[in-house]
């Protein structure tokens, strides 16, 4: 399996050229814990800082604002300019990556249980309401990562690794050595290693 994705990263860059990496999950499942260890290992992020730290991410999100508008823009060129670097992009809008890029996707999987949780909190925060069902909103989530893997598996120009953030949280040695391998094994571990703030996991799932 490593010679073949070794192979199959070769004739990735010699078709699109240096990959784009992008970490990506669902909303609040650790992809900017993981964009600041990647950060910390030597790797340029494409960020513009608009979303700036806050109470629910006081290490930052690490976010570049023209994601957001990936599904309706009709020029997507801008992506190209992340080759060699990291790009945060959100699960929902994989789909819309353009095609004439190679990707390599940090995926960032958590209990859907602590997701809804976690994103409870920072709609209390914000001082907002939510009359979304937690029960009908974990089952969208479930449907929701079942297609991308689907989707990852269709795509030539993807090759992916899916990262628990609750092992990242516990064991950042044992994940920083998976990433760097996943990206070509030329990245500071003991940085990736030292950005993780254990402290930062909150809204744990009980025992």
């Amino acid at each position: 399996m490593a010679l073949l994705d070794s192979v199959r990263g070769f004739l990735a860059r010699r078709k699109y050229g240096e990959p784009i990496i992008i970490v990506s999950g669902l909303p609040r499942s650790g992809t900017s814990m993981m964009m600041k260890m990647l950060d910390a290992a030597g790797i340029a992020i494409m960020t513009d800082a608009v979303r700036t730290a806050d109470i629910d991410n006081p290490k930052g999100y690490f976010e570049y604002e023209r994601v957001k508008d990936l599904e309706k823009d009709p020029d997507r060129g801008w992506v190209r300019d992340g080759r060699g670097k990291a790009l945060k992009v959100i699960s929902w809008l994989l789909k819309d990556l353009p095609d004439d890029n190679a990707y390599q996707i940090v995926f960032m999987r958590r209990d859907i249980d602590e997701v809804l949780a976690s994103q409870n909190k920072m709609i209390a925060n914000r001082g907002e309401q939510d009359t979304t069902d937690d029960e009908s909103m974990a089952e969208a989530y479930r449907n929701h990562l079942a297609a991308v893997r689907i989707m990852g598996r269709k795509k030539a120009n993807w090759s992916i690794v899916e990262i628990r953030y609750d092992e990242a949280v516990r064991e950042p040695a044992k994940v920083a050595r998976t990433v760097n391998a996943f990206l070509g094994g030329r990245y500071d571990e003991r940085r990736m290693v030292e950005a993780v703030d254990e402290k930062l996991y909150r809204n744990r799932k009980s025992a």
